[in-house]
């Protein structure tokens, strides 16, 4: 099939590229290069996609609706995945225009190119963030997502209801995807692994937020990309035309459009994850204990029975075997 992936330099876009081309599928990647980290890493990660010639690249801005609408008038793709966006919740309290104009912006220029080209499958990314202060675990689809604690959060709780909208109105098959704390080789340099690698390897001290008592439902990258892909032949119905749904599935009544946590359903306390990275290593860490900071959670915890059911499949990668993968990309890439 052919792909329109948006955000393929990034961390996520780049490994579920490389892994729908070696499949055998035709990829059409847009990428703003944007500088929120290293433009060298995210140029790599091109680099690599463009090695096969079942990719091409494009970049571009989301918020420049012609150019992106042209581009995807060429490609003409049968799934579009929507994975570009400003991440970060701490940039958020920094920059929150930039998640405007990224979030909300780029996402509703997706829309109507959506629309304009009736895809097979829209997909698209959110955040267990979304669940904010919700404090029933483990966090369910169905679960009331209405009190968000970031700008961050509530732009990708946005871009979910934006697309429930365009699926009602113009019948556009729709996905969203709850994303809980991803890692793995080629993970961007703000979150927590990448961070304490780097500074472990340095004897440089590392800030332990939460006193080090949060707990996160960590997911590696290789099982996140194994739920989508599976998840793209797994095309919603209207609520009304499906006969499979039940009360735990979030099908929407009124649209063919779907919420999906993809977590590894196993929350790991920051300590447990810190050990495993020394572990690794086979160094100790300078623990630097702070308290948490605006906008986090204690906890994070995705009930994935919806993704199983979908498609059989439930992320088990031990996290031991996650760090160890990114530590060896690290020392692999860094020489550290």
């Amino acid at each position: 099939m052919r792909f329109l992936v948006t955000g393929t330099a990034g961390f996520i876009g780049f490994h579920l590229a490389r892994r729908l081309i070696a499949d055998g599928h035709f990829v059409a990647g847009i990428d703003a290069l944007t500088p929120y980290y290293d433009v060298k890493l995210k140029q790599d990660r091109h680099a690599l996609l463009a090695r096969s010639n079942r990719f091409r690249a494009y970049v571009e801005k989301l918020e420049n609706f012609a150019e992106i609408s042209r581009i995807a008038a060429d490609e003409q793709p049968d799934v579009i995945v929507h994975l570009a966006a400003q991440a970060g919740v701490r940039y958020s309290l920094e920059n929150p225009r930039a998640y405007v104009d990224s979030n909300l912006t780029g996402t509703f220029n997706v829309l109507e190119i959506a629309r304009a080209l009736s895809p097979k499958h829209l997909l698209l990314a959110s955040t267990s963030s979304v669940y904010g202060a919700n404090t029933d675990m483990p966090f369910n689809e169905t679960d009331r997502a209405d009190h968000p604690l970031t700008l961050y959060a509530a732009t990708k709780k946005s871009t979910e209801l934006m697309a429930h909208s365009y699926a009602h109105l113009w019948s556009i098959p729709t996905t969203a995807f709850r994303f809980f704390t991803v890692y793995g080789p080629w993970g961007r340099p703000d979150m927590a692994l990448f961070k304490f690698v780097a500074a472990i390897l340095k004897s440089e001290p590392i800030d332990v937020y939460g006193f080090g008592n949060m707990e996160r439902d960590f997911t590696y990258i290789d099982d996140l990309i194994e739920a989508i892909v599976r998840l793209i032949d797994v095309v919603p119905k209207a609520g009304s035309e499906a006969s499979d749904a039940d009360a735990s599935d979030s099908l929407s009544p009124a649209a063919p459009f779907r919420v999906v946590n993809i977590g590894a359903g196993a929350p790991v306390g920051l300590v447990p994850f810190i050990e495993a990275i020394e572990n690794t290593l086979g160094r100790k860490a300078e623990r630097n204990l702070m308290e948490m900071q605006p906008g986090d959670v204690p906890r994070t915890f995705a009930n994935c029975d919806l993704l199983e059911r979908l498609t059989g499949f439930r992320p088990a990668t031990p996290i031991e075997t996650g760090v160890k993968a990114f530590v060896d990309w690290y020392r692999e890439r860094y020489g550290a």
